[in-house]
């Protein structure tokens, strides 16, 4: 067939109507002098499969010619997916054969479209030489955010279609539908503008005991085809113990059992949902400016769908985007978690990409540590470690590609096989369960804990060869997988693998070394299997999401990750966080508005002699999700009384809320890092703001650390900017105001023995009952 002509599609019966077609399509091509019509049969009886060469066609073909004499359920569904790819259609009827109009009447659809007549072979091949518009249906359309799904309800009260109303509903997938109680035919119209404006498309088939079955499919038929070529998510559901229409075979999700129908409901509006924080639009409040002003979750789990709106995009963000690092580092509220939205966010646009956001806790690799790493020797917890995280990472990358090419590979040829065959290879590995990745990561380290200890039992200092670590990993061979793996992504344009939240759930009693190798051979395994599809022209970044103090501890137990490629979310400008306020504080105004034009509508210029704005960032250890708290809370007590802008008694009030909050995370922290420092911080109630040396090293005598303990926790102090230092009369510097380089405040203190002070972070005052020195001078700009 020429890629130039246009499908001819037509049930196969009456067989005088199909005669009719094949013989004017001759007689048009003849006369043209060259292919200019395909003619496509299809049977009446849900018709020949609708193989992934057909809707290619479609899509390559300049039109669609459709004859609706009779009406079918293959026609109807290539006529439903050429609108959504949007391509010219020509329908038309033979007028010499008995009507069908009753019947064609209940549908609708076909009508509200238009269609010419023809009587003759003749008529119908002059009438495809025709010269007629080329402009398709108009498509495009708004999507209905706050009622993202459409569904095309069925004539009857089935139990199975009352139980897909009420899952509809459970899931709170807000949507519109056809209702054929309310409206007798379905307008062609109509439903294309209601898919077009969906995100997803729900379609349920009736099953042929029911007398408003042919009616009803062939809407549904329509619909599907309009939903798979607008590139809409889409459930088409079948009652398993009657035949599946053979042209929708690898579309339709089938139930045995009402129950059954729950877990498809779920999957989609997973899926919707998904479509949802992508598109999301926030609507302003109304009431005085300070209440319509929202700064946002200071969590960026708790904003991710509005987050793209005022987030500030850095070199770091940028370096991260183009897969420059292969870790991004930060204190706990820099904005590590932000980052890793931004970056999934952006880079999944491209529906060709392949990105793999995973946040997993380390609680779930609890039962490997203790049944498998303490029996190893070193070389071989490695070993093991990297392996389990490198065949990991396989896996999730080929799961991915299987969720998003679940649809389209049953319309592309091009990658149908190779999709079937990836499927087969995944499905031979381990059954790692259907939940999320902290469930099969939990799965999956537990079977293997098992498997070690059934062949190796709990003998200590083990060594593990390179058949030992295959027989307890792969179920198959990881080397087929990867390099169908590898022939796949050669169709896809980028592979992306984000890596965040392994330091969550880590134990309370401290950060052990098997949490650190864990996390090294976690970077190792991304790191080689980034070298292995790079090498394979495929484009692909590994980035790994850690804290700051982390990762000095990876840096101490392994030398050569400091040559490691990194961004650094650590922030030492004020006016930096002064634009990431500016951009939550003017999000729902008009215009462009500077931060001095806004900040002074919403909060007193000055306080206890400090300009406003860099007070609060003084007191946010120049952390974004610190600054957004402490701001929140004075906005919050300001709004309560109901007060036009934040009054000095609101900063008061919320600094002290505020503060609270910073002694409790900051002693947490601390603990994570050296358990022996937890609790620390309230040795300092009530002293003075600043203190010798003598007088620090007391207080952490009296808090029981020996020597070397209060060394690490003299360094995580000035580290972490809960401790800062001032020389004589200069300003008080933190290290945040040293490029967070640690060395180089140490050596100020080393130069300046005699004359250097240590002083309190002021966030920390209120809390610990300090009373601020008039002496203490903090750092502006």
């Amino acid at each position: 067939m020429s890629v130039a002509a246009s499908f001819v599609a037509y049930p196969s019966k009456p067989r005088e109507l199909a005669n009719t077609i094949t013989d004017a399509v001759d007689s048009a091509n003849s006369r043209a002098g060259e292919d200019r019509f395909h003619a496509w049969e299809h049977s009446d009886i849900g018709g020949k499969p609708l193989a992934p060469e057909i809707l290619t066609g479609i899509e390559r073909a300049p039109s669609l010619i459709a004859d609706i004499s009779r009406l079918n359920f293959n026609v109807s569904y290539e006529i439903g997916y050429a609108i959504g790819v949007r391509k010219p259609l020509f329908l038309v009827r033979n007028a010499s054969l008995a009507s069908d109009d009753e019947f064609a009447l209940s549908v609708g659809i076909f009508d509200t479209l238009g269609h010419v007549e023809y009587a003759s072979a003749e008529d119908l091949a002059a009438l495809l030489l025709k010269p007629r518009s080329q402009v398709p249906l108009k498509t495009e359309a708004e999507v209905n955010i706050k009622a993202p799904v459409y569904v095309l309800e069925a004539p009857v009260r089935t139990a199975a279609i009352v139980r897909i109303a009420a899952r509809v509903k459970k899931a709170r997938l807000f949507y519109r539908s056809f209702t054929p109680s309310e409206d007798a035919r379905l307008s062609a119209i109509d439903a294309i503008r209601h898919v077009a404006e969906s995100l997803g498309v729900l379609v349920p088939l009736l099953s042929p005991e029911y007398s408003q079955a042919p009616v009803h499919n062939i809407r549904a038929a329509f619909v599907a085809g309009l939903a798979h070529g607008m590139e809409k998510r889409t459930l088409i559901l079948q009652e398993a113990k009657y035949p599946v229409p053979l042209d929708l075979r690898d579309s339709v999700e089938v139930y045995s059992r009402v129950d059954d129908i729950d877990w498809h409901i779920e999957q989609f509006a997973g899926d919707v949902y998904e479509e949802i924080q992508r598109g999301h639009e926030f609507e302003a409040e109304t009431g005085s400016l300070l209440q319509q002003i929202v700064l946002g979750d200071p969590m960026a789990e708790n904003e991710f769908k509005t987050l793209a709106l005022y987030y500030v995009k850095t070199d770091e963000y940028g370096r991260a985007l183009r897969g420059e690092v292969n870790l991004v580092v930060g204190r706990k509220g820099t904005g590590k978690t932000a980052l890793f939205f931004q970056v999934r966010d952006r880079v999944r646009r491209d529906r060709r990409n392949v990105v793999i956001d995973l946040k997993p806790e380390g609680y779930q690799l609890q039962k490997l540590k203790e049944n498998v790493l303490d029996y190893l020797s070193e070389g071989a917890k490695s070993h093991l470690i990297t392996a389990f995280w490198e065949y990991l990472l396989m896996l999730e990358i080929c799961r991915r590609i299987l969720e998003m090419d679940r649809q389209r590979h049953r319309f592309d040829h091009s990658v149908y096989e190779k999709y079937r065959r990836l499927a087969r290879l995944y499905d031979a590995e381990r059954n790692v369960g259907q939940g999320d990745f902290s469930e099969r990561l939990l799965v999956l380290s537990s079977q293997i804990s098992d498997a070690y200890l059934r062949e190796h039992g709990t003998t200590e200092q083990q060594r593990l060869t390179a058949d030992d670590v295959t027989n307890l990993l792969h179920a198959s061979s990881i080397r087929e997988l990867k390099s169908e793996l590898a022939e796949y992504l050669a169709y896809k344009e980028r592979v992306l693998v984000l890596f965040d939240n392994l330091d969550k759930g880590w134990p309370p009693g401290g950060i052990a070394s098997e949490d650190i190798l864990i996390l090294r051979c976690l970077i190792d395994a991304g790191r080689k299997v980034q070298r292995e599809m790079r090498a394979a022209d495929i484009p692909m970044s590994c980035i790994v999401f850690i804290r700051n103090d982390i990762y000095q501890l990876l840096m101490e137990s392994t030398p050569d990750f400091g040559k490691e490629s990194r961004a650094s979310l650590d922030w030492s400008d004020p006016d930096l966080l002064r634009e990431l306020l500016r951009r939550r504080l003017v999000q729902r105004l008009s215009g462009s508005v500077q931060f001095d034009q806004i900040w002074g509508r919403v909060c007193t210029s000055h306080y206890e002699g400090e300009e406003t704005s860099q007070y609060f960032i003084d007191r946010s250890l120049m952390r974004p999700r610190n600054l957004l708290k402490l701001v929140g809370h004075c906005k919050g007590f300001a709004v309560n009384l109901d007060h036009e802008r934040i009054q000095p008694d609101d900063i008061r009030k919320g600094t002290a809320a505020y503060s609270n909050d910073v002694v409790i995370e900051a002693d947490r922290e601390m603990g994570d890092v050296l358990p022996s420092a937890k609790g620390l911080l309230y040795q300092f109630v009530g002293e003075n703001p600043e203190l010798s040396a003598e007088e620090l090293h007391v207080m952490l005598a009296e808090h029981g650390l020996g020597a070397h303990e209060s060394e690490r926790v003299h360094d995580l102090l000035l580290y972490s900017g809960l401790l800062g230092i001032r020389v004589a009369d200069e300003e008080a510097k933190y290290v945040y105001d040293f490029g967070y380089d640690l060395g180089i405040l140490q050596a100020v203190l080393r130069k300046n023995r005699t004359r250097a002070k240590y002083v309190l972070n002021p966030a920390l005052w209120p809390a610990l009952k300090v009373a601020s020195s008039s002496s203490t001078k903090l750092q502006t700009p």
